[in-house]
């Protein structure tokens, strides 16, 4: 098994390094995507990012390391959206059920259309053939969420001992309820208003239980 290489960089040779690696992550995408994990090669790969097959080695050791390359940049614009929406809408000084639902629609009307997380997804959804991320990768969105229901439950704001089973139903009965709907839907005829009717029925339900 190849290993990556590393050498000492004048800051000329680590932006060049810098930017073939990103050409190279920018095809492997296209590829694992279009193609599937199995069927790219890093010939193509190679070839459509107009590097030698040695650059890619070089850079990431072989196609398991690059395909891990490629999911977890996809993971860390997710987590960073969660991260943003967690800080943005469940704020303290807001009234509980205006924060979950607001961090709800914030996830699933400004996350889950856009290309991104459709490009994480489809990456996601080719395990077990291809690799997948650490358990600590990707479960980091819901560990976020379960610190922020803890502190929730700390502040009198919910009633719940168990902060992760929590944050669970919640997730259940609001963003995979749409997310599952929406999958289901082959004509994307969901609309933001029975999304939003989704969304706030699940808050309440979440409410009258852990209120």
């Amino acid at each position: 098994m190849a290993t990556p290489r590393a050498t000492a960089r004048t800051p000329g040779r680590r932006l060049q390094a810098e930017a073939k690696r990103a050409a190279i992550l920018d095809a492997a995408e296209a590829l694992f995507i279009t193609d599937g994990y199995e069927l790219t090669s890093v010939d193509a790969i190679s070839a459509r990012a107009g590097v030698s097959k040695r650059t890619v080695y070089d850079h990431f050791g072989d196609k398991q390391t690059l395909f891990r390359g490629v999911l977890g940049r996809a993971n860390d614009a997710v987590v960073a959206n969660v991260r943003t929406a967690i800080d943005e809408e469940l704020t303290d000084d807001r009234d509980i059920r205006d924060a979950l639902l607001g961090f709800a629609r914030r996830v699933t009307t400004g996350m889950f259309p856009t290309s991104g997380y459709g490009t994480f997804r489809r990456l996601s959804s080719q395990a077990p053939a291809a690799p997948r991320l650490p358990e600590a990768a990707r479960d980091e969105p819901e560990r976020m969420m379960e610190e922020r229901f803890a502190k929730f439950a700390a502040d009198g704001k919910l009633r719940l001992t168990d902060p992760r089973r929590a944050m669970q139903h919640f997730v259940a009965l609001t963003m995979r309820l749409v997310l599952d709907m929406t999958d289901e839907d082959e004509t994307g005829a969901v609309g933001e208003p029975e999304v939003l009717e989704i969304l706030a029925d699940g808050v309440d339900v979440f409410l009258r239980a852990y209120r």
